[in-house]
């Protein structure tokens, strides 16, 4: 009896080499399998799994993709049967599997040391947040890291001004600089929607350009930001 080939399809983003991106879908992939394993060991007392959980979480976030398992299995095994979901930046997801790491690996801790009630009560915080993620799409570690980020542009002193002439641009009002990623989907919509409001807009490739998106402090793509003639940036349009 032979086994049915999965069908072909082609990939926009390397799971593996395009880490600046992910396909949506594999995060709530892998909060699946941590609301599910962290629900059980809650239940069972079988506070391992948690420390497997949280190590595998950590592992992941260090050496990458490849060493984890519900992403191996979701790229190689349910991306290929289902196709490529929306492609998004990586880096909110990678932020909360940290935040869940710490969690997993603190209630393992807890429970080890003697301390089960707060080991069960951390344990079921992250089964909860996941599950959350999971049922409504509501990543509660990726909207801290975009506050954190947000915070981070506005406050760090980093986009305060923009040296146009660096980016070859001539000084002009109404001019919206633009950080993107070519695998990005959300970034192909936020030029078009620009443009049509009658804005010249630059666009800002940070996979070609990570000087620009070191020196001006971007941590999430995409984002718009109102630039004046002199330089100086007075507010974001994304």
């Amino acid at each position: 009896m032979s086994i049915a080939a999965l069908p072909s399809f082609t990939r926009r983003a390397d799971p593996y080499k395009d880490l600046l991106v992910i396909d949506s879908r594999a995060p709530r992939f892998n909060q699946a399998v941590v609301a599910t394993g962290s629900l059980l060991a809650v239940l069972t007392g079988f506070w391992p799994l948690l420390a497997l959980l949280g190590a595998q979480l950590a592992i992941s976030v260090r050496f990458g993709r490849k060493y984890c398992l519900p992403c191996v299995v979701y790229f190689e095994f349910v991306q290929p049967r289902f196709g490529e979901g929306e492609l998004e930046d990586s880096r909110a997801p990678r932020f909360a599997n940290i935040i869940g790491a710490v969690f997993l690996l603190s209630a393992a801790l807890a429970w080890a040391s003697g301390f089960a009630v707060l080991g069960a009560v951390l344990g079921s915080i992250v089964a909860g947040l996941a599950g959350l993620a999971v049922s409504t799409g509501l990543c509660v570690g990726c909207e801290v890291y975009k506050v954190l980020a947000k915070l981070r542009g506005i406050k760090g002193g980093l986009l305060e001004r923009i040296d146009l002439e660096q980016l070859g641009v001539l000084p002009e009002e109404n001019l919206v600089v633009l950080f993107t990623h070519p695998l990005c989907s959300e970034c192909h919509e936020v030029k078009p929607r620009l443009e049509a409001e009658g804005r010249r807009v630059v666009s800002i490739d940070v996979s070609k350009r990570k000087d620009l998106a070191k020196k001006y402090g971007v941590t999430l793509v995409p984002l718009a930001v109102n630039v004046g003639a002199d330089g100086r940036v007075y507010g974001r349009s994304h």
